[in-house]
């Protein structure tokens, strides 16, 4: 199978640091290519993701938004390069409505953030033209109007991720530094438990910064200590060595890559129940799951009875990077032989209606 994919313009393949959505695009790359499939791929100039690149791409674009020049002309370049491909599996926002895209080729498209309200309309428009994938049963039910062709939950190589001892004696917090996030929700945990914390955050831009001067400098001390943003290595040392990983997340976060890759090191999870943490942390098993500061706070020892075997375990079952490339495989394939809505031209189109919502799995309940 020919596959072409668009990554954004923000951050290389693999990411150097924070970078969730390139981090999964750089695993579905390396994926496909082992599997023995053809992969072209729109990325930053910069990436060094071992497989063939668009040509005359320029270096990441750390400071870009959503919707800008470097976006739209990732997806100019992108989608004329990839004119000979079988399928294309696009990761940008703006790209399955670029008019430029080939007529004949299948489009699938991952939103990796929220549905919100505003975006509504770019997906149900999309609709016409791509298969949408979402990232988790939570994420799918939040989409009103949106056909999606299927829930796949992100992947990692939990092989190449090193078994943690969680001897370092702290908890820990990874992310950014948004308030959505929660990391003072953290420090007041941490210090409401009278346990160490260590938090690993990117500042990203002047209202991140303008938080943490606000709301989190003041909550620091010899407990509670900010190590700024992490690389791969460091971001893997810091989760193995933690008791467990704080995730107090205050909005519905569509997936939460963080709590796969402390799972992975043998790290148990201690979040609040918001968007798709249930999906990924087993409550009482590789984790728990936490609706406020108290309780967050008496779930802290816990943590010391439960088992990090069964959280590596938990996290090689069901988030592996096979099993993502696996299921994206099937979708393409699926889309190929006419059985869903890649593009009109080539794959009949999916029972849209309008009004659509997604319906959850039996016997799965979402917070």
């Amino acid at each position: 199978m020919r596959i072409g994919l668009i990554s954004t313009p923000w951050t290389p393949l693999p990411p150097p640091a924070y970078g969730g959505l390139e981090a999964v695009v750089d695993s579905l790359a390396r994926g496909f290519a082992a599997a023995g499939h053809e992969l072209l791929v729109a990325a930053t100039g910069d990436s060094t993701c071992p497989v063939p690149l668009v040509p005359d791409s320029p270096p990441a674009d750390p400071g870009g938004t959503w919707l800008t020049e470097a976006e739209l002309g990732q997806v100019v370049r992108a989608y004329d390069a990839m004119r000979g491909m079988d399928i294309i599996h696009d990761h940008t926002l703006a790209g399955p409505l670029c008019l430029l895209r080939p007529p004949d080729v299948p489009v699938v498209t991952t939103n990796h953030g929220p549905y919100r309200p505003q975006l509504l309309p770019i997906y149900q428009a999309m609709n016409r033209h791509a298969a949408i994938v979402a990232v988790s049963h939570h994420q799918a039910s939040t989409a009103t109007g949106v056909h999606i062709a299927r829930v796949i939950h992100h992947g990692i190589d939990v092989d190449a991720v090193p078994v943690g001892d969680g001897a370092g004696g702290y908890f820990c917090f990874l992310g950014r530094m948004s308030p959505r996030k929660g990391v003072r929700e953290a420090a007041l945990v941490a210090h409401k438990a009278g346990v160490p914390l260590r938090i690993a955050a990117k500042i990203q831009d002047s209202t991140e910064q303008e938080y943490f001067d606000r709301e989190v400098a003041g909550l620091l001390d010899s407990d509670v200590e900010y190590l700024g943003e992490l690389n791969s290595t460091e971001k893997y040392a810091l989760l193995g060595g933690a008791t467990a990983l704080l995730n107090p997340m205050r909005w519905p976060e569509p997936f939460g890559l963080v709590m796969v890759e402390a799972l992975a090191t043998g790290t148990p999870v201690v979040a609040t129940p918001a968007g798709a943490a249930p999906e990924i942390v087993d409550d009482g098993v590789t984790g728990f799951l936490c609706e406020d500061v108290d309780a967050l706070a008496a779930a802290l020892p816990r943590t010391n009875g439960l088992d990090r075997r069964r959280c590596r375990q938990e996290a090689r079952t069901r988030f592996a990077a096979d099993r993502m490339v696996a299921e994206h495989l099937d979708l393409y394939t699926t889309l190929l032989n006419g059985n869903g809505n890649g593009n009109g031209n080539r794959a009949a189109p999916m029972a849209w209606q309008e009004g659509w919502h997604y319906t959850l799995p039996t016997g799965w309940t979402g917070q």
